[in-house]
């Protein structure tokens, strides 16, 4: 696709679902398939490809699911365009930025029933055997809404791709958890590909490793709610090392690529600058308290969790002798993103509490700001 010039930005097309040329006349081909025009919810994948999807899907009135980036934050997202909207406005809302604007989290407790999905690959072959950026996102997403009851074997799947990603694949790529697909849609082309090959029937709790649990907050909260209805959810025993670049099915992996431990300028041992630079006359207004810290818990451990869960605050405030830490928000919406987001964490054995906390600036030693 790079050598041919097939695909748009972002370029190169490498380690990503590819924005190929001819996106939008290949989602054409969706509002005539059959479990379209029955479909009254359809889970579709954020990337750049699917956008034409997204926006047909809101367009014909449906409700447009959209699955948190990298699941860090919960399962799925409900876009919801603002009363009114224009088609311009949808559009809009159909954007990866328009989906982090206009949506709201469904919890593990939604009696959520999805109808058909849209799954981004990078290969394909006309019997449905799928291939994706090689992460396992798209197969444990499938697997983990089979778990929650949100879709079943019959739940059609669709995927979007160029003609030239339609190729076959060997059979012996292929494991239990990977998601076959019923339909490809591409520019010149619409295959039903009739695949008998079983979906996934729930989440392999033998593939999951402890740093995916403590990096995927829902899975954790699955994980309980199996392990109360009595099911073997035995994982992983050692966590595995980081998978190379010849690994078939890498385990998700952070997208934390700057050094954890870059000194701060002004930060002390109280406070500590952890999101992006804020003006200083700015007031945090809201203020979220993780409580339960371990002993010997350290400054920095906290900093990499909130990066990795995208809950960065404005400040920082160590309080480690009270084994707690204030977490200090610009805005009170992303205060609650973030509390939600840290349900469950876990810094060493234990889990951290996580609460609101009252927003006013706390103090250092002798009443003066903390800095």
């Amino acid at each position: 696709m790079e050598s041919q010039n097939l695909a748009d930005f972002p370029r190169p097309v490498h380690h990503r679902i590819p924005n190929f040329k001819g996106a939008s006349r290949a989602a054409e081909h969706f509002p005539r398939l059959p479990p379209f025009r029955t479909a009254r919810t359809i889970k579709v994948n954020p990337d750049a490809p699917q956008k034409s999807i997204r926006f047909l899907v809101l367009h014909s009135g449906k409700t447009l699911l959209v699955p948190t980036p990298r699941l860090r934050t919960g399962l799925f997202n409900k876009i919801t365009p603002p009363p009114g909207a224009t088609t311009a406005v949808l559009r809009k809302c159909a954007t990866s930025q328009g989906v982090r604007d206009f949506s709201v989290p469904i919890g593990l407790d939604s009696s959520v029933r999805v109808d058909l999905l849209v799954v981004g690959s990078v290969a394909v072959s006309e019997k449905g055997w799928r291939i994706g950026k090689g992460e396992g996102y798209a197969d444990l997403e499938y697997a983990m809404m089979v778990s929650m009851g949100a879709v079943c074997e019959d739940t059609p799947v669709v995927t979007v791709v160029h003609d030239c990603q339609v190729t076959d694949i060997p059979e012996s790529l292929l494991e239990d958890h990977d998601l076959s697909v019923d339909y490809i849609l591409t520019p010149t082309r619409v295959i039903a590909t009739g695949c008998v090959r079983p979906k996934p029937v729930g989440i392999t709790w033998s593939k999951i490793t402890s740093e995916m649990l403590g990096k995927i907050p829902v899975l954790r909260s699955l994980r309980d709610q199996e392990r109360r209805a009595g099911k073997e959810v035995s994982i992983q025993a050692e966590a595995q090392p980081l998978p190379g670049p010849c690994s078939k099915h890498p385990a998700p992996r952070s997208s934390a690529g700057r050094p954890h431990d870059v000194p701060q300028p002004g930060t002390g041992a109280l406070g500590a600058a952890c999101g992006p630079p804020q003006e200083e006359d700015s007031p945090p207004a809201a203020t979220v308290c993780v409580g339960n810290l371990p002993p010997g818990a350290r400054v920095r451990d906290l900093k990499q969790a909130l990066r990795e869960l995208q809950a960065a605050p404005q400040r920082l405030v160590w309080q480690g002798e009270q084994r707690r830490a204030l977490l200090q928000y610009r805005h009170a919406a992303a205060a609650q993103r973030a509390a939600a987001a840290l349900q469950g964490l876990r810094l060493g054995s234990g889990a951290l509490t996580v609460s609101p906390a009252s927003p006013h600036r706390p103090t250092g030693p002798g009443g003066q700001p903390g800095s």
